[in-house]
């Protein structure tokens, strides 16, 4: 190994007392492979146990906890006990080579998809009109009920349970990308007059339900994360000074890590009075030590991954290149950095060991992607 990239290769130590083998985090990836009914299916089993192998962390595609909160086709379900056999599986491939496996438990609220939902509709902190994947036309979710937002509660707290029982080494709390938990913290999103419009509440209120079921059915070392999104483009939204507050109050939390969603982790403010500054080091600022911060966003060679790394973020996660090159961590590991594959090939005989529902998304320009045609194209 090229010693320059050896501090990606240091353990970390958890707030709980977890030891991390390296840097380097699986991050959860939307891959629209599961079964109709949200089981694990087959093709998934592979596409993950080759990208959780040497990575320190891995993390599954986001898993709904309720059927109403399901926002893609094809994703996988962590609601009811049919799934526990599948994701028993999972958790065992994902871990079997040194990761720690977690599963993030996710509801989509607004951007839940009505064709897949129970009655068809789709429910949100408050009444509001959105275009979920996929969609070409927006749909109207309704606001939720009180009754519906402490059901939704218990559903993280169900999910938690099923994850314990699976074997997962812990489980991260999908907080960002506009998903429920995003939407009730959003002024976009929550606009509600009830005890729910405080926009920490229902944050707080899975975070506690999580971490209560942790203590009464886990072992001491299962891990509790958190993924948060920064700013959104919403009026009003989710501003960077809002964002202070939250992850001041997270990191008094008894979680184990926060991750920030990033396109570019070396990305900057876009307004407000930290206007320009570097989102992860107003994070890094903010947190002061109290947890890791998982960074990512636009990491797709070795020297990417150091420059990641050297913003202060103690754990990178790689999601895009991951699924470009399964091989990435280990091609470094092995001074081997220059034959890593950091563009798609739409061309690829073997499609980047991708299974066929995400190979086709690929093709479709669902994750943005350094592309070998495009650079063929663009020197023509």
């Amino acid at each position: 190994m090229n010693e320059k990239y050896e501090p990606l290769f240091k353990s970390l130590k958890l707030p709980n007392g977890v030891e991390v083998r390296n840097r380097f985090v699986l991050a959860p990836l939307t891959h629209v492979s599961s079964n109709e009914d949200g089981t694990i299916s087959d093709i998934e089993i592979p596409y993950i146990e080759k990208r959780s192998k040497d990575v320190g962390i891995s993390i599954s595609a986001a898993s709904y906890v309720e059927p109403l909160g399901q926002a893609f086709p094809g994703q996988p379900s962590v609601s009811k006990e049919e799934d526990l056999p599948g994701l028993t599986k999972q958790a065992e491939v994902m871990k079997k080579n040194g990761a720690k496996a977690l599963i993030q438990i996710h509801h989509g609220g607004a951007m839940s998809l009505p064709g897949l939902t129970p009655t068809g509709e789709v429910a949100a902190p408050s009444e509001v009109e959105v275009r979920g994947f996929g969609q070409k036309e927006p749909h109207v979710a309704r606001a939720l009920t009180v009754e519906e937002i402490e059901h939704s509660i218990e559903s993280f707290t169900k999910a938690t349970k099923i994850a314990i029982e699976a074997g997962f080494d812990g489980v991260e709390i999908h907080g960002a990308n506009h998903y429920l938990i995003h939407q009730f913290f959003s002024p976009y999103y929550n606009r509600r007059e009830d005890a729910w419009g405080d926009h920490l509440k229902y944050p707080l209120a899975v975070i506690d339900a999580v971490t209560k079921v942790v203590r009464e059915h886990a072992s001491p070392d299962f891990i509790v994360g958190y993924r948060f999104s920064p700013e959104e483009v919403e009026s009003p939204g989710i501003s960077m000074e809002l964002t202070e507050k939250l992850v001041k109050t997270l990191s008094e939390q008894p979680i184990d890590y926060l991750h920030v969603s990033l396109m570019d982790i070396h990305s900057t403010t876009r307004e407000g009075q930290y206007k320009g500054e570097q989102r992860v080091k107003l994070l890094l600022d903010w947190i002061n030590g109290r947890v890791p911060l998982i960074g990512i966003g636009s990491i797709f060679t070795a020297d990417d991954a150091l420059a990641a790394y050297e913003t202060g973020s103690p754990l990178i996660a790689l999601g895009r290149e991951l699924l470009l090159d399964h091989q990435f961590v280990s091609k470094i590991e092995q001074g081997k950095e220059d034959e890593i594959v950091s563009e798609f090939d739409p061309e690829r005989t073997d499609k980047h060991d991708l299974p066929e529902p995400l190979w086709k998304q690929f093709n479709a320009g669902f994750y943005p992607l350094p592309r070998t045609d495009e650079k063929a194209s663009n020197t023509k």
